[in-house]
């Protein structure tokens, strides 16, 4: 049974996913528990899961799950949270610009928090999308009131007892430290590397990034002032009263 579960959301990718598999490999062999991978496929248009079933066929790790119809990127993680084996997930992007060999740093500042985020240095995006995110994040903590620096890096290691209990929806991805934190989970941020994006193009413009955490964020400050909080505690049998 794996230990470490990594889950890698992809559409459209087809180019990155050997380099980003070498990568990971040599980094995940070097660790001294078992790990899988799960790649999830958001009804890619190119030929993204045959690059993944022909890597799978050479690396037994490899678990390629496929969505139908295409549901975004929050859908595609929740699918991979579901069929996690390991009691520690990892997250990445299959653009390449998350660094496989962060993982060791991040799962070892695990042993004193239950979620652990990369903060991205030298950010290497397009100067509209630092603008975007920058937006993004004043505002959100704004409205949230959480401390949590780069929300959009995607790559981050939980404990998947956290995730198994995390309020998906469309969207949710953008605020996963934000919702685990609600959950009780203790989130630690740590630097990682940043890197260009070496194929393809983003898939989120600064209009439309910003236009969907609007939305999202009423929704997830809904869920905040809604989120009930009690203990339970069961109790033995009590004597009648005389």
């Amino acid at each position: 049974m794996p230990r470490l579960s990594v889950v890698i959301p992809f559409r459209d990718e087809s180019p990155s996913l050997a380099p980003l598999h070498e990568e990971l490999a040599r980094v995940l062999d070097a660790l001294p528990f078992a790990c899988e991978i799960l790649f999830v496929d958001d009804a890619s248009s190119d030929d993204g899961p045959l690059v993944v079933a022909g890597l799978a066929a050479r690396d037994p790790r490899i678990r390629l799950l496929a969505l139908s119809p295409h549901s975004g990127q929050s859908a595609a993680l929740e699918a991979g949270f579901r069929a996690a084996r390991g009691e520690l997930v990892a997250i990445l992007d299959a653009d390449l610009q998350n660094d496989p060999a962060d993982l060791p740093g991040l799962l070892a500042a695990l042993a004193d928090a239950d979620c652990v985020c990369g903060v991205r240095q030298a950010r290497r995006d397009r100067l509209s999308a630092r603008i975007a995110s920058r937006i993004a994040n004043g505002v959100r903590r704004r409205v949230l009131g959480d401390a949590i620096s780069d929300i959009g890096c995607s790559l981050r290691v939980v404990r998947r007892a956290y995730l198994e209990r995390l309020p998906m929806f469309r969207g949710a991805h953008r605020f996963l430290p934000v919702l685990l934190a609600q959950g009780g989970a203790r989130i630690v941020e740590r630097p990682v590397h940043h890197r260009p994006r070496r194929y393809g193009r983003s898939k989120y413009g600064i209009w439309m990034r910003l236009r969907v955490v609007w939305a999202d964020l009423v929704g997830v400050a809904w869920l905040a002032r809604r989120r009930m909080r009690y203990e339970v505690k069961e109790l033995g049998p009590l004597s009648p009263r005389a």
